[in-house]
């Protein structure tokens, strides 16, 4: 069995991130890095539907400490696929991930202060040991899609390409294409499909925010061109973090206000074959949802073709060869494209256990979001959902490194949240996400109940203060030696 001090599953931008923290902040650790695929990258890696790329600005969405070269600011998976895989390799990360090895269980022992993991490599099961874990492993599943009510798509005699599982010898030129969905993935692929496609229909039962932003930002070019590598970076984090809070902090105070700026915003870039009070009127207040963000206003212009328009209404059935809506109009097709969402879940969706009992992640809150009460040394190191994805996992990771330095300085072997109430009845998702894969997916996720230290993923300046200042006794048990036999 081989044993570490800490284990991460993932080796995506949250676990080569945490690699990178453990070893800077905690270099007589050791640790290693379990990941499933045979790859690096996680979502950028895994992910192969036309225009994949970063829907937020790579000088936050990228790691901190590693500045981001290219002069794109929003870019191509494969690009930021690159970007990880350079950063694990020029500080030695990569050394430490074991590629194909599968998490399949997760034991905690209250007698050893242990976890035990079961980990498939190929037709072999081996087990490690570790002090401490963190799961870095996002939060959706990678082998089961959202799987959307679409009725009668089993009738459809063309192509049904998810987006999560792209064939890669799928052909599009020339053909009628149909994406269900008005999210970051349907706005994506629209302006990509539709330059070969003969004509590509953007499906959707209800409206989202789409904004423009310029595909390299001029400050940034700016500083990298008359400032040193990592002072220009640092300088572009911090302005980029600012404006990024004040623009959902403006939205969520003056959400009216801010609706009507972006419906005129959106207003001016759409053509006027479009309705935007019908097409492009969402039914909920902005960052309620993740906005979507198009590079140059390449959505609005692919919306300019004549092989390209957006319909707004609910599927009554598949047919043979297109979609039949609850309106009356036939949309004929070749390819259906099911952009309707994640299927989410922790962990990797596996069932933690502890001392026997497997531990329903559903019913447990969740302490400063990056752990669950009743789950002793375990992280879940998650990102922001309507934000930048690494500026949260990043404080998280920090957070529990913050955790794990106060059990050294006391002596304590394990630390748990404890959360006085099992009744969960009055409490809240721990994600207030209004899409419905989110919704669908509330009893796979802890909850909380808004006040200290029971909270989820917030915003980066509250989390950041509470980094530096918050308790790392509040709502904690820490297990000392002489205790851990009784």
């Amino acid at each position: 069995m081989e044993e570490y001090d800490f284990i991460i599953i993932g080796a995506g931008l949250s676990g080569v991130d945490a690699a990178y923290r453990l070893k800077t902040q905690l270099p007589k650790c050791s640790y290693a890095i379990l990941e499933a695929r045979e790859e690096i990258g996680g979502t950028w890696s895994f992910f192969k539907f036309p225009g994949i790329r970063s829907d937020s600005e790579l000088a936050l969405l990228g790691l901190p400490w590693r500045p981001w070269i290219h002069e794109n600011d929003m870019a191509d998976g494969h690009l930021i696929q690159e970007y990880i895989e350079d950063a694990a390799r020029s500080e030695g990360i990569d050394a430490k991930i074991q590629f194909g090895h599968r998490v399949t269980g997760a034991s905690w022992y209250s007698d050893q202060q242990r976890w035990t993991l079961a980990v498939s490599k190929g037709n072999v099961t081996k087990e490690y040991s570790a002090k401490f874990l963190l799961a870095c492993t996002g939060y959706y599943d990678y082998a089961k899609p959202l799987q959307a009510d679409i009725p009668g798509i089993e009738n459809f005699q063309g192509v049904v390409a998810h987006p999560q599982f792209w064939p890669e010898d799928l052909d599009y030129a020339g053909k009628k294409v149909i994406i269900i969905g008005s999210g970051a993935t349907a706005v994506t692929m629209v302006p990509v499909v539709a330059k070969t496609a003969g004509h590509v229909t953007m499906l959707q039962r209800s409206p989202s925010y789409v904004i423009s932003l310029p595909v390299s930002n001029p400050v940034n070019v700016w500083l990298k061109k008359h400032l040193p590598e990592r002072i220009a970076h640092s300088i572009n984090w911090w302005l980029s973090l600012i404006m990024e809070n004040l623009f959902s902090a403006f939205s969520l105070t003056f959400p009216n206000r801010m609706r009507k700026i972006m419906m005129k915003e959106m207003r001016a870039q759409l053509p006027a074959k479009i309705d935007v009070d019908i097409h492009f009127n969402p039914r909920y207040d902005p960052w309620d949802q993740r906005v979507c963000m198009c590079p140059d206003g390449d959505f609005f212009k692919a919306l300019h073709q004549d092989n390209c328009d957006v319909v707004t209404d609910h599927i009554q059935k598949v047919t043979e060869d297109g979609i039949l809506t609850e309106s009356g109009k036939k949309l004929e097709a070749d390819i259906i494209v099911p952009a309707t969402g994640l299927h989410l879940h922790l962990f990797g969706g596996v069932i933690p256990v502890v001392d026997g009992e497997p531990v329903d992640i559903g019913t447990r809150y969740c302490w400063r979001g990056a752990m669950l009460s009743g789950l002793p040394n375990a992280g879940t190191v998650t990102g922001y959902t309507t934000s930048s994805w690494t500026v949260g996992a990043d404080a998280s990771i920090k957070l529990l490194i913050n955790v794990w330095k106060r059990m050294t300085k006391i002596g304590a072997t394990s630390v748990m949240p404890v959360h006085s109430q099992d009744d969960i009845s009055s409490s809240k998702p721990v994600v207030a996400h209004s899409s419905t894969y989110f919704v669908m997916a509330q009893s796979r996720f802890p909850r909380i109940t808004g006040e200290s230290p029971w909270y989820g993923r917030k915003n980066a300046f509250f989390d950041y203060f509470q980094l530096w200042f918050g308790s790392l006794t509040k709502g904690l048990e820490y297990t000392l030696p002489k205790k851990k036999n009784e």
